[in-house]
Formats: structure tokens, C-alpha cells, sequence
């Protein structure tokens, strides 16, 4: 087992969280009316919303949600590897639904990583399955090894660890000292990810002010005329439904 130190942690989780910030002003940036406006509109008149100014910020604060929390996952998903690197040598695998493997205890485990625990629908949990059992076959097969373990490795959440359909699915502090053998890793990581956090966030709000302002403004000159105002939200949930 190798030793993971704080110091390379933190340099490692500074850097990639600092990508993470910069992925989000990105998404901002790149970001068009037209591609916002494909949100469910209907959501928004059931939440009596009656300005432009309103709808757009509820557009984008659902596109960001979803977004934001895939920008995340990639970041833990590689924090974990990264992790696993140091410790059991762990890395990236290049079969199909694996995003990491590692050898310990005479165990080749190989792992699946979901940021937390309401992840995909049936059909995703079953491909997931598929992928992980033929994972396992192949490296039987090829490795002559016996003692394979697929795994489902959540990074945040609060679950008893539980074996189904072939695999165990291993959550929060649990997965965090699976691939560490350090069972406080998961307040470790705490600190690092915070890096200049506020910095970070006081740059997103205004590039995220900038686009509201901007798509508001936009919105209007485009898609409304004089019957926004005596007609309120009706017409332009209208109209919105009309672009999607």
C-alpha cells in the first residue's frame, strides 16, 4: 500500500477544483437563449412566474443544477482515481461503464464511480450491470485471476454497504476508505475542495448576472411585443413552448 500524503492531495484537488470553477464560467459563456429556452416551460407557470426576468432565471438555474452536478461527478471521479493511484496503484480503466481499477488483498476490484446515491433509471442500472459482470469475465479470462470484485463506489451519501446483482455498492465514507485504507479520508478531502471557494463563486455570480441581464434583454426585443405586458406570463410560457 502507498502512501497518500496531504500535501499532494491538496495540490491535486486545488488544481482540478479550480478546472471545475472554470468549466462552470464556461458553461455560462457558451451558453445560447435558444438552447435554454428548450427547458420544460410549463414548470415555470406552475411556479406563477410573471416577469421575463423571473422565467429566465429559472431557465437557467435549472440548466445549471443538472450542469453543475456532471461537472462535479467528473471532478470526484478523478479525485478517486487519483486517490487509488497512490495508494494501491490504482487507474483509469478503458472498459466499457469501469472508470477505475486496483489490486489489494489478492483482489482485482474494479469500480464504477457515481457522485451519489439517485443516479440513473433502470435501464442505466441494468447497462451498469452488464458492463461490470463482463468486466469481471474478461479479466478472469485474461489475467487467470479468481478474485475479482465489481464494484458500485458512490462518493457522497450515507448507506450500508450492499451486494447486488454481482456487485457491492459501496457509499460515501465507506467507498473514500475502500480506496484508501484511511477511514477518515472523507473529511480530509473536505478542506482542499473548498480552495478559495468564495473567490470562485463571487466570479461565477457575475458572469451569471451578465447572462440573465443579457438573455432577458434578449428574450423581450425576440420574442415579445406589447401583449407581454397586458397578457403576462401565459403569453410568453406560450410562446416558449412554441421554441421548444
Amino acid at each position: 500500500m502507498g502512501n497518500l500524503d496531504f500535501e499532494s492531495l491538496c495540490e491535486f484537488v486545488n488544481d482540478n477544483i479550480v478546472y471545475f470553477h472554470q468549466r462552470r464560467i464556461k458553461s455560462l459563456e457558451e451558453l445560447d437563449l435558444n438552447k435554454l429556452l428548450r427547458k420544460n416551460p410549463y414548470l415555470f407557470k406552475a411556479k406563477n412566474i410573471n416577469t421575463a426576468n423571473e422565467l429566465i432565471i429559472g431557465l437557467l438555474d435549472a440548466f445549471l443544477s443538472s450542469s453543475e452536478e456532471k461537472m462535479f461527478g467528473d471532478f470526484l471521479e478523478e479525485l478517486a482515481i487519483f486517490i487509488a493511484s497512490k495508494t494501491y496503484n490504482g487507474h483509469k480503466s478503458t472498459a466499457p461503464g469501469v472508470d477505475l481499477e486496483f489490486f489489494t488483498n489478492d483482489i482485482h476490484y474494479i469500480v464504477s464511480i457515481k457522485s451519489g446515491v439517485n443516479w440513473g433509471n433502470s435501464s442505466q442500472h441494468l447497462k451498469l450491470r452488464e458492463d461490470l459482470t463482463n468486466a469481471v469475465k474478461r479479466i478472469k479470462q485474461s489475467h487467470h485471476a479468481q478474485n475479482v470484485q465489481a464494484v458500485l463506489g458512490i462518493c457522497y451519501g450515507k448507506t450500508r454497504t450492499s451486494y447486488l446483482h454481482g456487485y457491492i455498492k459501496v457509499v460515501g465514507q465507506n467507498f473514500w476508505y475502500l480506496i484508501s485504507g484511511d477511514q477518515e479520508l472523507y473529511k480530509v478531502i473536505v478542506e482542499p475542495i473548498g480552495y478559495r471557494a468564495k473567490e470562485h463563486n463571487d466570479a461565477f455570480i457575475r458572469e451569471k448576472s451578465r447572462v440573465v441581464n443579457r438573455f432577458s434583454k434578449l428574450f423581450l426585443e425576440s420574442y415579445c411585443n406589447e401583449k407581454a405586458t397586458s397578457i403576462g406570463i401565459n403569453w410568453l410560457i406560450s410562446t416558449v413552448a412554441i421554441l421548444t
